[in-house]
């Protein structure tokens, strides 16, 4: 169905990248607010971006309150716009698809052509600037661990590894209690660089397994990436990798400078010299390195220090997959008495 008239009214930018940009606005009929990410189809990467994104959030079945929710996605051309469906025979959405394949525009480049992803709106900004805003919380840590693992573990039960697990990449959601405090939410989100595992092999009626779907592009952020995703041949381990990086950091209040917006992110790494260099590209170079868990005395109890050493090994074969993970950070989390944050 194509329709020339707006369902959404824009209110105002929230966030802007070389992707595509962001808009906090609200439904037309209910006024209801929502995210909307509003992404130009002017080059095949943004394309494939945007299609990849697109395909791992239409392929979730179920909503996970920790999982950013995708309400519809609407292509636009010139003035007429029509939702986008997974396996659509539209020409409009073929014509995207031709061009994530092909690597070059398949359609009119005169025409204006916009992907707009309509999606859960979260009003607390993303984890680095929520937490790097606020003092160390040893009640905030146990909480976002338990809702990182949960998370992980939904994705990777739906086939789905992100492969640019980042607190950028991770929004806040500010609801309140019924005793009217805040209680912030974990929603991970941007899923460009995802990617959606199939059955294959011998039985393909088989559900596919993302720790036994291996890929080959390298791809994501630098100090979050496992070595393995170095060399270009890894599976959603390197997600436990990520996840490993960000609850290090996170505990410990790790933080670098990125040297581009020079801004302060959270994440964990090794200092040789005067040079910070990530945790994948050191443990590539050298895998029998003892990283530093922790790095403060007291900051964490024995089992989360094990935990962080299996989760951040450099042989994938030794870190936990997201079930287990999350099972065991929900025992931590139970017994966690001792931090002293």
């Amino acid at each position: 169905m194509v329709s020339s008239q707006p369902k959404y009214e824009l209110i105002q930018e929230v966030g802007r990248g070389s992707y595509g940009v962001v808009y906090e606005a609200v439904v037309k009929r209910t006024r209801a607010r929502v995210a909307v990410k509003k992404i130009r189809c002017h080059s095949p990467e943004n394309v494939e971006l945007a299609l990849r994104e697109f395909w791992a959030l239409s392929s979730i079945q179920s909503q996970h309150p920790n999982v950013i929710h995708l309400e519809e996605c609407i292509l636009q051309r010139d003035q007429l716009a029509q939702r986008m469906s997974h396996g659509s025979s539209s020409p409009l959405y073929l014509e995207l698809v031709e061009t994530s394949l092909k690597g070059e525009i398949t359609f009119d480049p005169c025409c204006a052509s916009y992907l707009w992803f309509v999606m859960d709106f979260c009003d607390g900004g993303d984890m680095n600037a929520y937490l790097l805003s606020r003092k160390p919380s040893r009640k905030t840590n146990t909480s976002f661990m338990l809702q990182l693992g949960s998370a992980l573990a939904f994705l990777h039960r739906n086939q789905i590894i992100h492969r640019d697990l980042k607190p950028d990449n991770i929004l806040i959601s500010q609801a309140c209690t019924p005793a009217g405090s805040p209680e912030p939410t974990l929603k991970v989100a941007d899923f460009g660089l995802s990617k959606v595992c199939s059955a294959s092999g011998l039985n393909p009626e088989e559900p596919a397994s993302v720790n036994k779907c291996f890929l080959s592009t390298a791809c994501g952020t630098d100090f979050y990436m496992a070595p393995e995703v170095w060399e270009g041949h890894y599976t959603a381990k390197a997600d436990i990798f990520a996840l490993g990086v960000i609850i290090w950091a996170m505990v410990e209040r790790i933080t670098f400078v990125d040297v581009e917006t020079q801004k302060e992110l959270l994440g964990s790494y090794v200092q040789q010299g005067s040079e910070i260099v990530p945790l994948g590209e050191a443990l590539l170079e050298n895998p029998k390195m003892e990283l530093p868990i922790p790095a403060r005395k007291k900051s964490m109890n024995s089992r989360m220090k094990q935990l962080l050493r299996e989760m951040l090994s450099a042989n994938p074969q030794e870190r936990p997959d997201a079930v287990e993970l999350e099972l065991r950070l929900i025992r931590i989390a139970c017994r966690e008495l001792d931090w002293d944050m």
